[in-house]
């Protein structure tokens, strides 16, 4: 079985075809899906998608993206949206400094935020992090020595070192279909270094479509192929990157209930 830590099931690309999409996945063992959230005002919609499906759950908040937008969600906001049971992680939430589409501030400020609200749900932090490995680095080290909380750095493309310090605080590291890619070796790289009780495998679907569907709508079945190259890169089998990836899935995202996913 296999997990998809990151999709993002609300997104117009699957509406016309989602059930299509969650019995796909199915189909290619694909046992649970977490759909992430990008906006807090936005979460009812998607809160539909896991409340209609067994085999999926969901985050909530904001995307750096839209850090100004949602400067007044408190983490008490946040915690209180948990109480569903089928909202098992916070976030996404971080830096993104190569789009720069909100304020460097107000993204600094809404990454804390999320972290807050982390630290005392003790529910994974989904962490976007892009072009932004000091900054990120030294907010998670600060508040880490606050309180720690657990968290995933997902879709990972940063360097080394922030995959080392990351790893030190405890934190996972997610790959998507980048780390397929043909240009992809130093990334490869570090997703044969990261300790193997610390990854996870993901699809940010329907972005970033793995080969041999590179430049097609991702979706949750593909998180497949992700496991495929990372199982090559790290010199394991396929199963054992199934049962290592699912195990830390369950471990990280302590709330979903492991009899909830679809058969494989």
């Amino acid at each position: 079985m296999l997990v998809d830590s990151h999709c993002h099931l609300d997104f117009p690309d699957f509406a016309s075809e989602l059930d299509a999409v969650v019995a796909r996945a199915a189909a290619a063992g694909v046992g649970h899906m977490v759909t992430i959230s990008t906006r807090v005002r936005r979460h009812d919609q998607v809160l539909a998608i896991p409340e209609r499906f067994p085999n999926v759950s969901c985050s909530v908040g904001t995307h750096p993206h839209h850090a100004d937008e949602e400067l007044d969600i408190t983490a008490a906001d946040l915690v209180a949206r948990t109480r569903h049971p089928k909202v098992v992680a916070i976030g996404e939430a971080g830096l993104d400094y190569h789009y720069d589409n909100s304020p460097r501030d107000a993204q600094e400020q809404g990454f804390r935020t999320h972290i807050a609200a982390a630290r005392e749900t003790q529910l994974p932090l989904v962490i976007h992090t892009r072009e932004a490995d000091e900054d990120c680095a030294r907010i998670l080290e600060h508040e880490m020595g606050k309180g720690a909380f657990p968290a995933v750095l997902h879709c990972y493309t940063g360097g080394p070192e922030l995959a080392r310090r990351a790893v030190a605080l405890g934190c996972y590291i997610g790959f998507t279909g980048i780390v397929t890619f043909k240009n992809s070796g130093a990334l490869r790289a570090i997703a044969a270094a990261v300790p193997p009780d610390r990854f996870l495998v993901e699809t940010d679907s329907p972005y970033l479509a793995p080969l041999p569907y590179r430049g097609k709508r991702n979706e949750p079945a593909y998180v497949a192929e992700v496991a495929k190259v990372l199982a090559q890169t790290r010199g394991v089998s396929f199963d054992d990157i199934c049962r290592q990836t699912t195990e830390n899935f369950f471990k990280l995202f302590s709330k979903v209930p492991r009899g909830t996913q679809a058969a494989a």
